[in-house]
């Protein structure tokens, strides 16, 4: 069994407050060289970390009420029925970070839904980094379906059991992107690596800023073996719940790709900026691959009878 993996972040009562406010706070007792500085490090680390308000980090975008936010924006729940589902994103858009989102799935016989969580760019040249959960009937597990999408180019999926039942409690659910690589993470334990392989020719999401998007919603056409299970609508309403979201992230603004909270070197003061799986996460993810690991683009040597993509030969 594989040990249990805890973290523990630090986040200031402060983040919630206006940045003029932090600095008015501290202005009577400070020289003016001082303020100065103190604007300056409370600036970086407003930027570098969000602490979950759903109020204050997300919109809810589509569901006509099915969407809602409780507990004072720490709980945010979708609903699925019959006519429609719902859906929601984030106000900011990033250019690299650690995001993290605790998810508790659709309990009971949850076939033919998906639950997203992902982030994307724009366009038709879009980049996208894809956690999706693939309900299933009750007793049977969820299949956690992940994908990379470079410049519109997706076809690196990657598919796993969970170890745990997804919908007894809240797990995290974390992607860690920086101009390296990708990792996706299960309650602190690294599932998937996409290395930056454009030396290699590889296409990698790095210029385009993405916001965080999630959606449930009816897909019994391909969701649940294939689409031969369908949606037991006397079920619903289906519904999935959010909680304790947090960015490390460089926050992106105006129209450049450069123009981020990190574009000043900000980025490189942050640890996840230029993480990497040590030996031990690299044996966690091993663990995970060897032993929950139901499909891998990489080794379908069917599906691409001209040959593997080049990460997968690379790798």
């Amino acid at each position: 069994m594989l040990p249990h993996l805890s973290t523990y972040k630090y986040q200031s009562h402060f983040s919630s407050l206006p940045q003029t406010s932090l600095i008015l706070i501290f202005k009577s007792t400070m020289s003016s060289s001082t303020i100065i500085i103190l604007s300056a490090f409370l600036f970086s680390f407003s930027i570098a970390a969000s602490a979950a308000n759903f109020y204050q980090d997300f919109e809810i975008t589509w569901g006509d009420g099915r969407a809602k936010v409780l507990n004072n924006g720490d709980l945010l729940t979708l609903s699925l029925d019959q006519a429609s589902g719902s859906g929601f994103q984030s106000k900011n858009e990033y250019l690299f970070g650690k995001i993290d989102m605790q998810l508790k799935l659709v309990p009971g016989n949850s076939a033919g839904t998906v639950t997203a969580y992902y982030l994307s760019s724009k366009g038709s040249t879009w980049d996208e980094i894809d956690f999706e959960f693939l309900g299933n009937l009750s007793g049977d597990p969820y299949i956690l379906h992940t994908n990379v999408f470079s410049q519109g180019k997706g076809n690196r999926e990657q598919q796993f059991y969970l170890w745990f039942d997804p919908t007894a409690d809240f797990h995290t659910y974390s992607i860690l992107w920086n101009p390296q690589r990708i990792i996706f993470s299960v309650d602190g334990t690294p599932i998937r690596e996409f290395k930056n392989m454009e030396s290699k020719g590889v296409a990698f999401p790095k210029n385009q800023p993405m916001r965080i998007y999630s959606s449930l919603w009816n897909a019994d056409d391909w969701a649940t073996r294939g689409g031969l299970v369908k949606t037991d609508w006397s079920q619903a309403p289906f519904t999935a719940s959010y909680r304790n979201f947090n960015a490390d992230a460089c926050v992106h603004w105006g129209s450049s790709s450069s123009s981020s909270s990190c574009s000043s070197n900000s980025g490189s003061s942050n640890a996840w900026y230029t993480q990497e799986l040590d030996s031990t996460n690299q044996d966690r993810l091993s663990w995970v691959q060897k032993n929950y690991m139901i499909y891998n683009y990489c080794t379908d040597t069917k599906r691409f009878p001209q040959g593997l993509p080049q990460e997968c030969q690379s790798s």
